[in-house]
């Protein structure tokens, strides 16, 4: 059952599915979940571990089809694409925050930034332009030839924040954005990220096991063993 008019929806996920095979025996990661996310929503994923969390957010996040099931992203039919097509949607319509950086260890701040641009297809100058503006706008002005080595752990998520949203995504994917970081730095990315969806209306998907994150977000999505729960 959809749960509200798709004008307004960047998510429609409809009877979601993913099973894993080992051997003869079915793992059902995720079991028939439905619900949709509306534009400039700010949406909490949680569960506890084993929930399907992960899963959910490699499907949203297009680095997964489901086994059965339909998504829809940004008026896109996700569902039925092939691994190219994929790759596309996710460049165009995905910024990813992940727990662990997951920055390129040999570039710069800057480069690592431009990369989504790179694939997109963007112009030399115009990738500095846009990636200089966003590091500045994340407070990482000084630091634009950095590597990660030389940056503090939530200096390293700032970066990853001005690679999400350098392509202007339909969604910001966080995954456990805060797990690797003091408690400073964690409510600094948090405000940092937050303050994307206030500044810019930017659709934030966090997918989280911390309730103190969950709070935060206007809306949670629960998971047990696969399924929704209220």
């Amino acid at each position: 059952m959809i749960e509200s008019q798709p004008n307004n929806d960047v998510i429609i996920a409809n009877d979601l599915r993913k099973i894993y095979k080992m051997g003869e025996i079915e793992v059902r990661a995720l079991d028939g979940v439905t619900f949709n996310i509306q534009k400039g929503e700010v949406v909490a994923i949680m569960g506890p571990s084993g929930s399907g969390k992960s899963t959910m957010m490699n499907i949203l996040g297009c680095l997964a089809l489901p086994s059965s099931g339909d998504y829809i992203l940004d008026g896109e039919r996700v569902s039925d694409l092939d691994d190219d097509q994929l790759a596309d949607i996710r460049n165009r319509k995905v910024g990813f925050v992940f727990q662990s950086f997951n920055l390129l260890s040999k570039q710069t701040a800057l480069a690592n930034v431009e990369l989504p641009m790179r694939y997109a297809g963007i112009p030399a100058k115009e990738r500095v332009d846009r990636a200089t503006a966003a590091l500045f706008a994340v407070g990482l002005g000084n630091r634009l030839h950095h590597k990660p080595t030389e940056l503090s752990g939530g200096q390293q998520q700032r970066v990853a924040v001005a690679r999400a949203l350098i392509n202007d995504p339909a969604i910001i994917m966080a995954d456990e954005p805060t797990g690797n970081l003091d408690s400073k730095s964690g409510v600094e990315i948090m405000d940092l990220i937050l303050s994307l969806n206030r500044d810019r209306g930017t659709t934030i998907i966090i997918v989280t096991h911390d309730p103190r994150i969950g709070e935060q977000a206007q809306r949670v999505i629960r998971l047990v063993d696969g399924r929704r729960v209220e």
